[in-house]
């Protein structure tokens, strides 16, 4: 039996090792939960769940007003100044003035006079808000699409979590095959420890050929090699499983392999495949966010509209600021003329990439239908040899009664023997492989 994993690696150093008294019986269930609660894959899926679904919620703020405190500082050349003569200039060009003159008169009366507007260093503070009101539908596109990256990030959890649990069940029936494994090959080696002895008293009688004797020993010796091996590989396994739970002491299988004999119609587990498998969920989620892409693209041609206003926080003391008002508010409009984002070519972009979803959720499916119904093909096969293998071990078995007979009774050869237990240890081997084929858990 041969196992190829990461964990198994750390095994093999441990294979020298006898079975720890003091392993910890768990059922499937149990080493599930206990899977659920160690395993760092499935711990980062989870923080990838939850790191999508802040994002989404953050979106949500996309429709909220944004409001800012802004403080400038700016410094002229010179101070901003007005003298009379410019302020009666002024004057004179407004029309339906009734007093004939009257610019002339100021000017000459405040010619000398110079008021001060503004100072050549200015600060001020204030807080303005900016409320979108229709932006063509980017922001409801934003919010689908980080919908659909949280849906995304669920499914491919999901996957993670089917993946570790295909993961389990190999690992932990891999356990119960390899002491299975080893009963057979204890079986054959107290059955060739039997014959071996029985083969040195015939031996002693002058009943049989020292060869015989010899063959009988070299067979024990090999069988006693063989449950060796298979003492290895059972802990092996079992380091594996103990890893994969993350657990301090070996970790023993409570539960036993089994078989449905009668397996359900290939439609149910068709229909239930393409139905709930994640991967399909995945390109669900990846087709939202591409149809949302889109209709964002989309969105670059329709005008902006969004509220406004400004509250002045703090101004100086000049004229200007003393003439300016404290609050404003407002609506304004954006309309794209020109832009250079390729707006165009990433719309196209973006239908692509929809086309591209959707034939892949298309083969994905043709290939989940393929695949499921390979599987249970070769379950229903798998189930049909272990069935047909029972008369099998009953044959195997009735052969080596009558090669031990014959045997003890100087007609038959002590190979004769050894390769009747060694027929009958190859038909249980055989079975229990296609029985831990044919669990559905």
């Amino acid at each position: 039996m041969k196992i190829k994993s990461l964990p198994l690696a750390l095994g093999a150093l441990l294979g020298t090792l006898s079975l720890s008294s003091l392993a910890a019986e768990v059922s499937f269930d149990e080493a599930w939960q206990l899977l659920q609660q160690n395993n760092n894959s499935l711990a980062a899926q989870r923080a990838n769940v939850e790191r999508y679904g802040h994002l989404k919620d953050a979106s949500s703020s996309l429709n909220l007003p944004k409001v800012t405190v802004g403080a400038n500082y700016t410094r002229l050349d010179q101070d901003v100044t007005l003298n009379g003569q410019q302020f009666a200039d002024s004057l004179s060009g407004v029309p339906n003035i009734p007093i004939p003159g009257l610019g002339q008169a100021l000017g000459s009366l405040l010619g000398g006079v110079t008021s001060t507007l503004e100072h050549k260093d200015i600060f001020s503070s204030s807080i303005r808000a900016v409320w979108p009101i229709f932006t063509g539908g980017r922001i409801t596109a934003a919010q689908t699409a980080a919908e659909g990256k949280k849906e995304e990030a669920q499914s491919q959890l999901a996957m993670e979590v089917q993946a570790r649990y295909e993961d389990l069940s190999k690992y932990y029936f891999s356990v119960i095959l390899a002491k299975n494994v080893v009963d057979t090959r204890m079986a054959v080696e107290k059955g060739l420890t039997k014959h071996r002895d029985f083969a040195i008293k015939l031996e002693e009688q002058g009943q049989i050929a020292r060869v015989e004797r010899l063959q009988a020993e070299a067979s024990l010796d090999k069988a006693v090699v063989e449950r060796k091996k298979a003492e290895h590989s059972l802990n092996i396994a079992q380091a594996a499983l103990t890893q994969v739970l993350g657990q301090a002491e070996t970790v023993e299988p409570r539960d036993e392999l089994f078989i449905n004999r009668n397996l359900p119609p290939l439609d149910a587990f068709v229909d239930q495949t393409l139905d709930t498998y994640p991967g399909l969920a995945i390109l669900d989620a990846k087709e939202k966010q591409a149809s949302s892409l889109m209709k964002a693209e989309k969105g670059k041609y329709y005008p902006e509209v969004y509220a406004y206003g400004d509250y002045s926080l703090y101004h100086g003391d000049s004229l200007t600021s003393q003439l300016k008002p404290d609050w404003l508010v407002g609506i304004g409009v954006s309309v794209p003329l020109l832009e250079n984002t390729g707006r165009s070519e990433q719309m196209k972009a973006a239908n692509s990439a929809v086309s591209q979803v959707q034939f892949l959720r298309k083969q994905a499916r043709q290939d989940l239908s393929v695949l499921v119904e390979k599987t249970y093909l070769e379950a229903q096969q798998a189930l049909d040899e272990v069935q047909g293998l029972n008369s099998s071990i009953q044959l195997a078995q009735e052969n080596l009664k009558l090669r031990q007979k014959a045997f003890s009774q100087g007609l038959g050869r002590s190979l004769d023997v050894v390769d009747a237990e060694l027929y009958l240890a190859s038909i249980k081997r055989n079975r229990m492989p296609q029985a831990s084929n044919t669990y559905y858990h």
